[in-house]
């Protein structure tokens, strides 16, 4: 038996099918995986989140100490309370220790990061921190549900204190607000509008209780994958992982190359990477024949005799067809070849990006 959300009890009674997820027992599902994505495309769903790490940052370096941490440069947001940064963390190769969002809040930071990568995660910031005035603190008091699609604001603000909905209605995407011991944030990893809502444990069941008496699905990790994958976001140990550079894993636009002088762990690696320009890229596929792209099937690219792969695959419930990421030679074209089951199909080469707001974006 792995460790179980605050939630675990009502995912059980209301039906989900239970998987280990990263060392913890989580819904994949609550029956139909295709209906919980339509819900959150078309209308709004609600995830229990709350596997993921919340760790905050506080002392006097804190802001020196992500500057050094973390490959983007918090200084961008902190002059926005409750703004957000999407940043990976590096090792000194360059590799990703992990993708994360910091939040800039009232003298100190907020981060969430995966649950997969907890132990190591903890374990390197707190290695870093050994030259910094800061503390690091784990939150597992609090519980995390994402509550996303078109309608997701506005049904869960029905749920809401009415100093609990205000902060939600005033939000702007990628920052988040505090409310007593509730922190409510318009983030999310579906491609969709929506709230990730940071609240204690012993809240969490009438929170999930009356989202779902105002008619929300609840939907499982399934879905989750799905939603993320059309949106063309990355999943860490699938897409990254320490063994891979942020410029080979469409990740090049988290890196803050100014100011020159901020020294940020892994940089020297990537500058290196960079002037050699010989780094693969993670691209976007579709298959519009029948069969599913799949994690780990070759990719054949013509005239080239390195080969890619795919990192992730699935068929999308939304345009119909199977989709992809895959990280390939930078010389790849408009088309490629990948193997299937002892034969080669051709698939269409895009931008790593499927599905935002509902609408295709090929």
């Amino acid at each position: 038996m792995g460790q179980q959300t605050a939630l675990f009890a009502q995912h059980q009674a209301m039906g989900g099918k239970i998987v280990d997820f990263g060392g913890w027992d989580m819904p994949v599902n609550y029956g139909s995986q295709i209906e919980e994505h339509k819900h959150v495309r078309g209308d709004v769903g609600m995830f229990d989140v709350s596997h993921m790490t919340i760790v905050d940052i506080k002392g006097a370096d804190a802001k020196a100490y992500l500057q050094r941490l973390l490959a983007n440069d918090v200084t961008r947001i902190e002059n926005i309370k409750g703004k957000a940064l999407y940043s990976a963390m590096l090792n000194e190769s360059g590799g990703v220790i992990d993708d994360l969002i910091v939040y800039n809040m009232d003298g100190w930071f907020r981060t969430v990061v995966n649950c997969g990568t907890r132990a190591k995660d903890l374990a390197w910031m707190e290695k870093q921190a050994s030259h910094f005035d800061v503390s690091i603190t784990e939150q597992p008091e609090l519980a995390i549900i994402a509550v996303q699609g078109p309608n997701a604001i506005a049904k869960a603000s029905a749920t809401m204190s009415a100093e609990q909905a205000a902060a939600a209605a005033e939000l702007s995407l990628f920052q988040g607000a505090e409310v007593a011991d509730w922190f409510i944030a318009r983030t999310g990893y579906t491609g969709e509008d929506g709230l990730e809502v940071m609240l204690p444990n012993a809240e969490v069941e009438a929170f999930w209780l009356a989202l779902n008496a105002q008619g929300i699905a609840p939907c499982g990790l399934a879905a989750r994958d799905t939603l993320r994958l059309e949106a063309g976001m990355n999943l860490y140990g699938n897409d990254m992982d320490d063994s891979v550079s942020p410029l080979a894993a469409n990740m090049g636009w988290t890196i803050a190359w100014q100011p020159s002088e901020r020294n940020f762990i892994g940089r020297t690696a990537l500058e290196a990477q960079k002037a050699a320009g010989d780094q693969h890229k993670l691209v976007g596929l579709v298959m519009e024949a029948k069969g599913v792209l799949r994690g780990h099937q070759k990719v054949i690219v013509s005239g080239c005799e390195e080969t890619g792969e795919i990192t992730s695959g699935t068929f999308s419930p939304t345009l119909g067809y199977s989709i992809a990421l895959a990280r390939v030679p930078r010389t790849i074209g408009d088309t490629a070849l990948v193997e299937m089951r002892n034969k080669q199909v051709e698939v269409k080469v895009v931008k790593p990006s499927f599905v935002r707001h509902g609408q295709s974006q090929l």
